[in-house]
């Protein structure tokens, strides 16, 4: 029998988190991520993307056990096992030791100001380090060509206290705070770095052993709301041979 979403849709009661992730020393600004507390009301790849993509804030985590620190980020195209800023929102939230994803564990702290993860700049997306020749110069940027991909431009604020001034863009698009070229910067420039993004996030930054990075910011609870009903496809089991008419595509495409 093979699952394929039919035309109607069921309604899941979801319970879901918004917290702000490296916000500025005023508390503003940051990266807003979505948290589903309970994974469990969400369980299929297919709903989690969905959701993700309906939600609308770029990132959403799904907490499939909050006492190991189990969690399943996802994005509107797909999982995302290592997204800097959800894995500090987590470990703020859950207040764990340890994060458990797709990419290994994570190790997690909280030093009463900052969350931080610990992680690895080859977990990070790869993208297009772009450096400028002062702040003002960033400040001044035009978001790039959608085809150019993941960008991000910096340039010293001061190099020797390790400040940085930065704007990241994908798809043509700019992220108010994004930890994972913040991550690939610090492992490129092997010194900590203290980050300021966007129009006040801040991001903290400082390499660890043996390739590990420590990555860090403030988090704030934008709300927390109570279950509501969510509408997501409902799936139908249906023989494979109506499958295979239904839907011409080989049988490894849709395991």
């Amino acid at each position: 029998m093979t699952e394929r979403p039919d035309t109607h849709a069921r309604a899941i009661p979801v319970a879901l988190d918004v917290v702000r992730v490296f916000c500025g020393p005023d508390g503003d600004h940051g990266q807003d991520l979505g948290v589903v507390r309970d994974g469990s009301a969400v369980r299929r790849p297919a709903d989690r993307q969905a959701l993700a993509a309906d939600l609308g804030q770029g990132q959403t985590v799904f907490v499939d056990d909050p006492e190991r620190g189990e969690i399943d980020p996802y994005a509107a195209g797909g999982p995302q096992p290592y997204a800097g800023h959800a894995l500090v929102g987590a470990a703020w939230l859950l207040d764990v030791d340890v994060l458990v994803t797709a990419a290994g564990e994570v190790f997690a702290r909280n030093d009463g100001e900052f969350a931080w993860v610990t992680v690895r700049a080859e977990w990070a997306r790869q993208g297009t380090l772009r450096q400028c020749a002062s702040p003002e110069e960033v400040d001044a940027l035009a978001a790039p060509p959608a085809e150019e991909g993941p960008v991000y431009a910096w340039a010293w604020a001061d190099e020797t206290s390790g400040r940085i001034r930065a704007r990241s863009f994908d798809a043509g698009a700019e992220a108010e705070a994004s930890g994972a070229p913040a991550v690939l910067l610090t492992h490129e420039l092997d010194r900590a770095l203290n980050i300021s993004q966007g129009r006040g996030s801040q991001i903290l930054t400082a390499p660890g052993r043996d390739g590990e990075i420590e990555l860090g910011g403030r988090v704030r609870l934008e709300r927390a709301a109570a279950p509501r009903p969510i509408p997501m496809p409902r799936r139908v089991a249906m023989p494979q041979r109506w499958a295979e008419a239904l839907y011409p595509v080989s049988r490894k495409s849709i395991l």
